[in-house]
């Protein structure tokens, strides 16, 4: 199967952008103040952002295919930036999750999630090292 993916990058002013996917969905990104006016998340947070998003998304659909019963999820993404490199060259993973299921489950739904998150195989091959921490809160505790 072949996916098509739209994005279109219109300039409101300054360096704010209307960033849109053709299926009337968008969001606005702009610089930080010292360039921009901080309206909203750079370029380059929104890929981080995209990032979090997509093992989110891919952990909760291979839940359900598991049968793994997920009562949260917090995925939160530290990235690093270096100016050598000029752009992200780590990032690590705080993913909290809360849930009846023993902690074998959760490991094989981690690796499941890495194997088909299609940003994170984006990052994997653009070499960004990535580290992953998971908690898990066990449900009544």
């Amino acid at each position: 199967m072949t996916a098509k993916l739209y994005a279109t990058a219109q300039l409101i002013k300054g360096f704010q952008l209307a960033l849109d996917n053709g299926r009337s969905h968008s969001v606005i990104s702009d610089q930080p103040s010292d360039t921009g006016t901080n309206i909203g998340a750079t370029p380059l947070e929104l890929c981080v952002m995209s990032h979090a998003g997509c093992y989110a998304v891919i952990c909760l659909l291979t839940a359900k295919k598991m049968r793994v019963n997920l009562k949260d999820l917090t995925v939160k993404v530290s990235a690093v930036k270096t100016d050598e490199a000029g752009t992200i060259t780590e990032e690590t993973f705080d993913i909290a999750i809360k849930t009846d299921a023993p902690e074998d489950r959760i490991q094989r739904l981690h690796e499941v999630t890495l194997k088909n998150c299609p940003v994170g195989l984006l990052f994997e091959k653009a070499s960004v090292k990535t580290s992953y921490k998971i908690n898990i809160t066990k449900t009544g505790e």
